[in-house]
């Protein structure tokens, strides 16, 4: 059974954002200026995809991210109070401790209102709607609501104030050079499946599949269709696994990304030096779950 959430967008953390804009478009990617979040002090560029998601580059501008280190598992109303912080900024803010590379990703609800009180009737923490926005290179203001859960295993909300071609390029800018025409499939880390399994069913309101997304070495996995995405959530079946090393080191969240392609020439794993340290892989459209 199929939600009626989409997958928003896929949030890509980088050092210098001209530099990832260049190694982004090296690789195939039509690479559109976003803008700024003056309160956070960010900039951004977008992939967008025909399926209507897209990859975010995302850089804190004048601030030198740090050595991988770990995101926190969880965020507190006691941590937002003691910081002085927004539940924006607690959210945000860690992603400039985990160093380049995958560090969140979004849903679009059908509704954020009733999505949020429907996941809390369902027992999950879910702060929101609370206001986004940015300031894009033309001075025009686009606007957004946030829902944010208490951890980082779950993706947050992003619901559109203003139209979403506004937040969301359209056009050209969704034809890529290396074929890739929207998000196949994202593999999130989680440190207790079964946790993080009640959590989603709690998000999404409905029971998780198995074997829709392909294997995954040394992990236990399970899935979650979207409209057009699987969701994976996967923990290390073991001590010695890539997987085990992301969440020693990252903590919970994205690990990894399929995009599929309609050139099958191109499919395969791109490199991490030019992706700035996420595992992207980009797989032909005749590959199904």
């Amino acid at each position: 059974m199929q939600t009626a959430f989409q997958l928003d967008h896929v949030v890509i953390l980088v050092n210098d954002l001209a530099a990832a804009i260049e190694d982004y478009a090296a690789l195939g990617f039509t690479v559109t200026p976003g803008g700024e979040h003056e309160r956070l002090q960010t900039h951004n560029a977008l992939i967008a995809f025909a399926d209507d998601s897209y990859l975010e580059l995302i850089a804190f501008k004048g601030r030198p991210i740090p050595p991988t280190l770990k995101r926190p598992k969880q965020v507190s109303a006691q941590q937002v109070s003691a910081a002085k912080r927004s539940l924006v900024e607690c959210r945000i803010l860690p992603w400039g401790d985990a160093g380049e590379g995958l560090v969140d990703f979004a849903l679009l609800p059908p509704a954020i209102e009733q999505a949020i009180d429907m996941a809390r009737q369902r027992g999950l923490t879910l702060d929101g709607p609370l206001p986004g926005h940015r300031l894009r290179p033309d001075s025009r203001l686009v606007s957004w609501q946030f829902g944010f859960p208490d951890g980082f295993d779950l993706p947050f909300l992003c619901a559109d104030v203003t139209p979403r071609s506004l937040r969301v390029p359209a056009g050209t800018a969704r034809h890529h050079a290396n074929g890739a025409t929207g998000i196949m499939n994202i593999v999130v880390a989680v440190a207790d499946l079964d946790t993080s399994l009640t959590r989603y069913r709690a998000l999404l309101g409905v029971e998780p599949q198995q074997g829709l997304s392909f294997p995954l070495p040394e992990a236990r996995t399970v899935d979650f269709a979207l409209s057009s995405t699987i969701i994976t959530l996967a923990t290390p079946a073991g001590r010695r696994s890539a997987l085990n090393d992301e969440l020693t080191a990252r903590g919970e969240g994205p690990y990894a990304l399929r995009l599929r392609t309609s050139n099958a020439t191109r499919a395969g794993k791109l490199d991490p030096t030019r992706t700035h340290g996420a595992r992207l892989e980009l797989s032909a459209q005749s590959d199904r779950f």
